[in-house]
């Protein structure tokens, strides 16, 4: 069984994916069932970072599954929700300003937002984050082997930290790096954040190997972003993203990184704090609430190209039909943006 579907090829911040609408065709849904077919997808058009689909839940909400290049589902991507907010707004909701969208369970508060530079279609998504789930609680690391104790933590000296929240922040793992002191956050998907001197591309390779080796410690695996402090309203962050491994960028390790930084007394809570990665730059804001921490991750939602593809079910095949038809004016205009924030 063959089938043609549309798709377009997108970016958040320089992470890029291949986006299907199976809100309009519910049957590429059963993509989740064939990890195979979505590393062929992955590879169709330009080298990706994942698979983007556009869902329609029966509750009436629009949502958004993820897919790793690997074939393995994540249950966020901050750049990814971006786009599928973009093509929600743009194809359901007649430009709607502001609307819900689900991942992994979970639902989502997006608004289209002031341009992030000239008229570069800009979307914000506000995320949740928790300090402690089945990942990595916080009583999971003290338990392990390697775990350098309640001395260790950088902000109280029981790893509380300043308004009561408490969670395993500023602390060390010996079994995965001695010098480092690591935060954990879970913004739908689990993040290492670490503060450290410098972007090391080796190290951070490193970080990421190891942790699929600590299964004790990270049954499931974790993303693990280093970030150096650039000032006081900015950062500059370099992620090993679980299921694809080194990555020009990965949303929810910015706003990871962000919430770290802030919870360590690094960058001030309340305002925006610029998030400078290989893919460009996001604005992120991290600020406590009723329910707990929210941090808010606003970025490009880049359409670059729009093509067809033929997915061979049987044979788990994919091809691209013909020629992606590019979108010159966006892609011009983030070469733009991009130049401005690296110079």
């Amino acid at each position: 069984m063959t089938l043609q579907t549309d798709y377009i090829r997108c970016h958040g911040s320089g992470n890029r994916f291949l986006l299907l609408d199976a809100a309009a065709d519910p049957q590429l849904e059963a993509l989740g069932e064939h990890p195979a077919l979505v590393r062929a997808i992955c590879r169709a058009d330009v080298p990706t970072d994942g698979l983007l689909l556009t869902v329609r839940r029966p509750e009436g909400l629009f949502g958004m599954r993820m897919f790793n290049t690997d074939g393995s589902e994540a249950e966020m991507c901050g750049n990814g929700i971006r786009c599928v907010a973009r093509a929600v707004a743009e194809r359901y909701l007649g430009g709607a300003e502001a609307f819900d969208l689900l991942s992994g369970g979970r639902r989502y508060a997006l608004r289209r937002t002031e341009p992030i530079y000239d008229t570069i279609p800009t979307y914000r998504v506000d995320l949740p984050v928790r300090l402690a789930s089945a990942d990595f609680p916080p009583s999971l690391g003290r338990r392990a082997a390697g775990f350098a104790g309640g001395t260790e933590a950088a902000v109280g000296g029981t790893g509380e930290i300043a308004g009561g929240a408490s969670g395993f922040v500023g602390r060390r793992i010996e079994a995965l790096d001695p010098a480092l002191r690591f935060t954990y956050l879970n913004l739908g998907n689990p993040h290492l954040a670490a503060a450290a001197g410098a972007l090391d591309a080796a190290r951070l390779a490193r970080l990421g190997e190891r942790v699929k080796e600590l299964r004790e410690l990270f049954p499931r695996g974790i993303n693990v972003t280093l970030f150096v402090p650039a000032g006081e309203r900015e950062i500059r962050t370099a992620t090993y993203e679980r299921g694809v491994g080194p990555t020009s960028s990965c949303g929810t390790a910015m706003t990871a990184s962000t919430t770290a930084a802030c919870l360590l007394g690094l960058c001030p809570e309340g305002e925006e704090i610029r998030v400078k990665n290989a893919g460009g730059m996001v604005r992120c804001r991290c600020r406590r609430t009723d329910g707990g921490i929210v941090t808010s991750l606003a970025g490009n939602a880049t359409f670059e190209a729009d093509g067809t593809l033929e997915i061979d079910w049987t044979a788990e095949r994919v091809r691209r039909i013909g020629e992606a038809s590019l979108r010159r004016d966006e892609i011009n205009r983030y070469r733009l943006f991009y130049r401005s924030v690296q110079a």
